[in-house]
């Protein structure tokens, strides 16, 4: 995959950025499919829609697993679920004509920016933390400990 992201142009620096950005449309794109394939289902229950389903979902795992050796669990999750939401409200205002009230689109709103602030806000720099780590207690820090108990 990286080397064909090198060929087209793609600057090093971004490789991971664009395939966690495939993999997350591609899961949303399959688990929406399948959430089609099964909500036809539930409705005719025809034997080609539970096939259907299932492809989508077996196929969906091969390419959530593929897509880890590349990218962080949470983040390409988070993108996944983000754009299947998405695409799902889409499809139900389209397909069965649900509408959402203003106040329940600016709740799922909220709830996606503040996945985003937990999920993708960087903790610790990576060396403050492993300097951390490294670095033994000092002594007045052992006496603070012992003073506590």
């Amino acid at each position: 995959m990286t080397e064909f992201l090198h060929r087209v142009g793609v600057p090093v620096g971004l490789h991971v950025a664009v395939v966690a950005l495939a993999a997350m449309l591609a899961l949303a794109a399959l688990d929406f499919l399948g959430a089609v394939a099964a909500k036809e289902w539930s409705l005719a229950r025809h034997p080609a829609w539970m096939a259907a389903g299932f492809a989508c979902f077996a196929l969906l795992f091969l390419v959530y697993g593929a897509s880890l050796s590349y990218a962080e669990l949470s983040v390409v999750t988070f993108g996944w679920v983000v754009f299947l939401q998405v695409g799902i409200i889409v499809y139900e205002r389209v397909r069965f004509g649900v509408e959402l009230p203003a106040d329940k689109l600016a709740a799922m709103a909220l709830i996606v920016a503040l996945q985003a602030y937990l999920i993708l806000r960087p903790t610790a720099p990576p060396a403050a933390a492993a300097e951390q780590q490294a670095t033994p207690p000092t002594a007045s820090a052992a006496t603070a400990l012992v003073g506590e108990r």
